[in-house]
């Protein structure tokens, strides 16, 4: 049988950063096997405010084929080495959770075990000062560093890269159809069959991937997958999101601002800073938050804010009969870590990893949601820790998450790490030890003990030890050249 009359019609429900990631990296890998269509209207907004990224998404792009230097330049972005958290521990009171690797570990411990031997010793500075990415954050320094493996995400015009991704998708055979959607049809079987939009055309498919945001059009509004909601651990549920002038060189780390009933985000654009709120309504009335973040926005406005309302939670399945949710349709967990553009790529990746030759199985179907709740549970408890894990009692929003119950999963990693500084992490986590390390000791809880192993070192061992690391760290971190001066030699904005 010709190869064409085999391929799998695959139908995209939906652009924006979800859609076009999704139609990118398909057609890219699986472009002689299947069929590609992506239905989306312009009268439909995005959401569109997801700027900050994590490193996975370097990988993402090499994986592609995008041209680093040829695609930054194009969304005007800036290099990311981490996010600095003030005000969550206390008023006042400011670290960065980096990209990095801080210190050296050992093989039955990590680095903070030697660093706490340290600081008894009294020859520790702070955790932070032993992490390359840390420091250049700092200094406002980037370059790229292969040989030592500088760890670095991106600030990014997240319009922009989508349509980035629209002209890849495109040139590999993707087909774009404008319209908005007014039904999904079933088959006898129960599972989808085609696409009616509004002027009456259908789309046929056998494969349906929705990423329609929060509307969720097929797998909530066809399917009725059904929705857990965490908002008894994660309370917010708005957010503000407005775009200002940039009145300073942008820094290569994102600024994450708690205030009395959430946080605010500051993220630098070489052309602009993108900023917005996220808030829990129980505490702070929509007027109230615009008119804050507006007076604490530096730059002038150029957007309108805009609220944004949702509600923290996943859906009950991620992939279900032959449908599959991408991105906000799949659920949502607040963009504190930048996670959202992660969580996209990782279940584009999963569906090219389990994508059926012919026929839909369930034990794909099974396997792909095992994932992604596993994902899914342990993002979730780290952005917890964030607010459960703080000193501050000065409002009725921070008296709140400091005193409510959380995952047994999360007591479990806190109380682990307060008694013995062990952190203990499956292989396919998103976050490592040392970003577990770092948050940790950010929001106050400092180890009561530490491994055995680093006491086997001398007190003038452990000197020695600590001393070369931030050595070699403050000589590589002075060498850099700036941010804006490495920008603008690496990836000028526009060009």
């Amino acid at each position: 049988m010709d190869q064409a009359m085999n391929k799998k019609k695959v139908v995209i429900a939906g652009g924006g950063t979800a859609g076009w990631m999704t139609a990118a990296a398909m057609s890219k890998v699986l472009e002689k096997v299947c069929d590609i269509t992506l239905v989306e209207s312009d009268a439909i907004g995005t959401v569109g405010v997801g700027e900050a990224t994590i490193p996975t998404l370097v990988t993402y792009n090499r994986l592609i084929g995008l041209d680093e230097a040829k695609w930054m330049s194009a969304v005007r972005g800036t290099f990311k080495l981490g996010i600095a958290f003030e005000n969550w521990t206390d008023l006042g009171h400011r670290y960065i959770h980096s990209f990095g690797i801080t210190g050296k570990d050992h093989w039955t411990a990590g680095f903070q075990h030697f660093w706490h031997r340290g600081k008894e010793l009294g020859v520790a500075s702070e955790f932070g000062d032993y992490c390359l990415e840390l420091v250049a954050a700092e200094q406002e320094r980037f370059a790229h560093l292969p040989d030592l493996g500088l760890n670095y995400a991106y600030h990014i015009d997240a319009t922009a890269y989508a349509g980035f991704l629209r002209e890849l998708a495109e040139q590999h055979g993707v087909r774009r159809t404008e319209g908005r959607i007014s039904e999904a049809r079933r088959n006898e079987r129960g599972d989808l069959e085609s696409l009616v939009l509004e002027d009456g055309s259908v789309i046929e498919g056998d494969l349906f991937i929705d990423c329609t945001g929060f509307r969720a059009l097929l797998i909530e509004g066809a399917l009725g997958v059904g929705y857990d909601d965490w908002t008894h651990w994660l309370p917010c549920d708005r957010a503000i999101a407005v775009q200002t002038e940039s009145v300073r060189p942008p820094r290569p780390y994102t600024r994450s601002i708690a205030h009395e009933a959430g946080w605010r985000w500051q993220i630098p654009l070489q052309h602009r800073t993108g900023n917005g709120t996220v808030y829990c309504s129980r505490y702070l009335s929509d007027d109230e938050a615009q008119a804050k973040l507006l007076g604490d926005v530096e730059g002038e406005v150029l957007t309108d804010p805009r609220v944004i309302r949702f509600r923290t939670g996943t859906r009950r399945a991620h992939w279900h009969r032959n449908c599959i949710a991408i991105g906000l349709s799949s659920g949502f967990i607040e963009p504190l870590e930048s996670t959202s553009i992660h969580l996209i790529q990782r279940s584009v990746m999963r569906l090219m990893q389990m994508f059926p030759r012919r026929a839909v199985h369930q034990p794909d179907i099974d396997e792909f949601n095992r994932q992604t709740f596993f994902e899914l549970d342990h993002i979730r408890d780290f952005i917890i820790l964030h607010y459960h894990l703080t000193n501050r009692t000065d409002t009725p929003f921070w008296r709140h998450v400091r005193s409510m119950e959380i995952p047994e999963t999360l007591a479990h990693r806190m109380q682990l790490f307060e008694e013995t500084g062990r952190v203990f992490r499956a292989n396919d986590e998103l976050f490592a030890e040392n970003s577990w390390t770092q948050v940790m000791l950010g929001q106050g809880l400092m180890p009561q003990s530490h491994h055995p192993v680093a006491d086997v070192m001398s007190e003038e061992e452990v000197r020695r030890f600590l001393s070369y690391i931030t050595e070699n760290v403050n000589r590589t971190a002075a060498g850099l050249p700036t941010h804006e001066a490495y920008l603008k030699r690496y990836c000028p904005a526009g060009m």
